[in-house]
């Protein structure tokens, strides 16, 4: 494939490695149930990724990636979780941190994805991780439960 591919394909090969990661194979069905669109779209798509060199596709078969496909694939689910994990360690509910990361997933230099997952993996995973790291992250926790007392106590007031 020439060039960057694009937010859109970025979503299928995801959602594509995502349907093969639980079910061991995925179909245009799949794809489209999974991400909320009519087959005809799909199939639309999955055509031009074929084209691409980034799945292997036949009428009325299954979708499968191709080695190309899987690396971009895992690397956007990399990603994706990477400020999945990052919302969460900062308090963002779950459905909202899901949400958000999508977005960022795409938006973002790759030197800045790459510091956001250095920072992740040492909060999350590292060995060296610092008693401080700990510290802090509890210190957040009760500083964000002071700040939303305040604002409910502020709310309450303008009633």
């Amino acid at each position: 494939m020439s060039g960057a591919i694009t937010r859109r394909a970025e979503d299928y090969l995801r959602a594509i490695y995502e349907i093969v990661e639980r079910k061991g194979f995925a179909r245009v069905k799949d794809i489209a149930k999974e991400m909320n669109l009519k087959a005809s779209t799909v199939v639309e798509m999955v055509r031009k990724l074929h084209r691409y060199g980034l799945v292997n596709y036949e009428k009325y078969g299954g979708v499968t990636l191709t080695q190309d496909g899987r690396t971009i694939a895992e690397s956007i689910k990399e990603r994706h979780e990477t400020f999945r994990k990052f919302l969460e360690i900062i308090l963002v509910p779950k459905e909202i941190a899901l949400k958000d990361s999508h977005i960022l997933e795409h938006q973002l230099d790759p030197k800045t994805i790459l510091q956001f997952t250095r920072f992740v993996k040492f909060i999350t995973e590292s060995k060296e991780r610092p008693k401080f790291v700990s510290r802090w992250l509890e210190q957040f926790k009760e500083y964000c439960r002071r700040e939303e007392a305040a604002q409910q106590s502020n709310r309450k007031e303008v009633r």
